[in-house]
Order: structure tokens, then C-alpha cells, then sequence
């Protein structure tokens, strides 16, 4: 089976690969809501405009290879820096306990000194991460698709 690999952006202006079966599988995947950004989560995505890669060698049958293009190559940087960065994300979210929605809970209680210091991890509502921040409480929001709990 082909597939078509599109350049996609989220409304935060990062930028990635999305491989579909077809136009209209892209078609019908953005509009149930389940394509989004591995970077921040957001389903507010656009393909963006992307030259076609054409096998012809075989057309023109050049003496020797031309060099890859730098945006081919940067491209490829982008993508290995990329996966990088998500293995130690997906490493550092095995590493910390799952409080689940008693999040913000757990997050005051371990900063107040009421329960041990430990990585936590959980679900927060904006206004929590809010109320939390205020109180000098970092945290950060990390999309769910990154934690291979939710996968159980």
C-alpha cells in the first residue's frame, strides 16, 4: 500500500510528518479529531505546501549522485532530534508515579511537606495549573499521547 505523507503544522507553528493512506484518509482523520501534534496535543492542524519526492533517476540516468539538499538534510536532523526528544520524555513519564486527577492535590501536598518529595505525574485542569503556579508551584502539561499508561 502507498502512503501519502503530508507536512503538517499545529496552530503553534510546530511542524511535522503525518503518514495516511490517502487524501481522504487525512480527510476523514482530521475531521473525527484524531490528527494532533506530537509536540503540544492540538488538533488545530493544516498541511502545509510540500515539493513531491519523485523517483526518475532511472529518466535520466546521471554519471553520479547529486547531493542530498539541505533541506532534505535538515529535515532529517529535525526528524532525528525529534524522536530523540521523545524517547526521553516517554523515559522520564515511566519514571514518575501516576497520581492521576488528585494531581494538583498531591502536587501541594508533596510541595508543603505532607507527603514525600517524588516525580509525580496526573491530570490538572487549566485552573489548577493555575491556582498551583500562583502558590510557586512549577508544573508542566505534557500531552497524554506521550504516557504508555493510558495505553493499558
Amino acid at each position: 500500500m502507498a502512503l501519502k505523507v503530508f507536512d503538517l503544522q499545529c496552530e503553534h507553528g510546530h511542524i511535522f510528518e503525518g503518514w495516511f493512506g490517502s487524501h481522504e484518509d487525512y480527510d476523514a482523520q482530521q475531521a473525527r479529531g484524531l490528527v494532533s501534534c506530537p509536540v503540544c496535543a492540538s488538533a488545530s492542524i493544516t498541511k502545509r505546501l510540500s515539493a513531491p519526492r519523485l523517483n526518475v533517476a532511472h529518466l535520466h540516468a546521471p554519471a553520479t549522485q547529486p547531493a542530498p539538499s539541505a533541506s532534505a538534510s535538515e529535515a532529517e536532523k529535525m526528524a532525528a532530534m525529534q524522536a530523540v526528544v521523545m524517547r526521553q520524555v516517554r523515559a522520564l513519564l515511566r519514571n514518575t508515579e501516576n497520581v492521576g486527577p488528585r494531581f494538583a492535590e498531591e502536587a501541594r501536598r508533596i510541595h508543603e511537606g505532607d507527603a514525600d518529595e517524588r516525580p509525580i505525574r496526573g491530570t490538572a485542569t487549566p485552573a489548577e495549573r493555575e491556582s498551583l503556579a500562583e502558590d510557586g508551584i512549577d508544573v508542566m502539561a505534557v500531552p497524554d499521547f506521550l504516557d504508555d499508561d493510558r495505553l493499558q
